[in-house]
């Protein structure tokens, strides 16, 4: 990998899950293929779904990082496996379109032990291979306004939500003002209901990679949960 590309553990669903192929269409990309999708006939879509296509579909579970002097992308893919050999899969509860700080995504109904598990050993597994952020990136990540908590997790983990200030969202919208925000959440919400429906098995997770700043975001190894 070159000096500018990155690297992440992400849940996604299973390819043949109704809500992979409802989450492309949403975001106009398929993170697996980088193949651009047709979006639902809405004015203004493309722009509001512009930075969540960038990443493509997907919760976070151990943040996009550089990988340190000496890290080898087998090394990270080894370590990957290694994680997900040792967990066995779990349900994830119903999910819903919610509000989160002003953007929209899909959220769980129900708390989910067996997620933040997960979300937390990724986090700490793969802490290893990750390269310490620069002052631009930290800078960037407090304009945001941190708590205590997530400044203290920033300066330890490179990321300001993670453990204890982590949550899961597949995210489907950028930043939206409130008139826009409901409008847009109706609209998700008829889009995903079909493939919300039911609970789903969590039963692989998937390192995604970053060429360069600005590339989009492509699905490399999907990791089956064997433990």
């Amino acid at each position: 990998m070159n000096a500018g590309a990155r690297v992440a553990l992400y849940y996604v669903p299973d390819p043949d899950d109704a809500l992979a192929r409802a989450g492309a269409c949403w975001l106009g990309r398929d993170a697996e293929t980088g193949a651009a999708v047709a979006q639902p006939a809405f004015d203004g879509i493309a722009e509001v779904t512009a930075d969540a296509r960038l990443y493509g579909f997907h919760a976070t579970l151990k943040p996009p990082m550089r990988l340190a002097d000496g890290a080898r992308w087998d090394d990270v893919v080894a370590a990957a496996t290694a994680l997900a050999d040792g967990i066995a899969p779990f349900d994830l509860p119903v999910l819903e379109v919610a509000d989160v700080h002003g953007f929209l995504a899909l959220r769980e109904t129900a708390p989910c032990p067996p997620l933040q598990a997960l979300a937390d050993l990724a986090v700490a597994w793969l802490d290893p291979f990750r390269a310490p952020p620069g002052q631009e990136e930290l800078d960037r990540r407090r304009r945001a306004g941190l708590s205590v908590a997530q400044e203290t997790m920033l300066r330890r983990w490179g990321y300001p939500y993670v453990f204890a200030t982590w949550f899961f969202h597949m995210t489907v919208s950028k930043r939206l003002a409130p008139p826009a925000r409901e409008l847009w959440r109706a609209r998700a919400a008829a889009h995903f209901a079909p493939s919300l429906a039911r609970p789903r098995r969590v039963g692989a997770v998937a390192l995604f990679t970053q060429a360069s700043v600005g590339a989009p975001f492509l699905l490399a190894e999907r990791l089956a949960l064997r433990g």
